[in-house]
């Protein structure tokens, strides 16, 4: 099953309205006007994120209706064309 950065994951957070409240460690911690969830994305250089956690996530920030290898794989690769397109931004 695929996988993302902790990077990209932040990536794909801000483009869909979360925003980076504060860092703590290694870990951003982001929250969205009028959802009382935070998420908080471990960012460790461009180590993957393992699956169960990407999954657990992308249902918490309303990403994934259900939590299928298909939508996972859909949400990644959108993530790593973007990436290779050169519409990333270092954090």
């Amino acid at each position: 099953m695929n996988s993302m950065s902790g990077k990209e994951l932040a990536k794909l957070l801000e483009r869909n309205g979360w925003t980076l409240l504060r860092i703590q460690c290694s870990h951003h911690i982001y929250g969205k006007s009028g959802n009382p969830s935070r998420i908080s994305v471990p960012i460790h250089k461009n180590k993957d994120i393992k699956v169960g956690l990407l999954r657990n996530l992308l249902k918490t920030a309303g990403l994934l209706e259900s939590a299928s290898f298909e939508d996972v794989k859909e949400i990644t690769e959108e993530a790593t064309e973007e990436q290779r397109n050169g519409d990333d931004v270092d954090l």
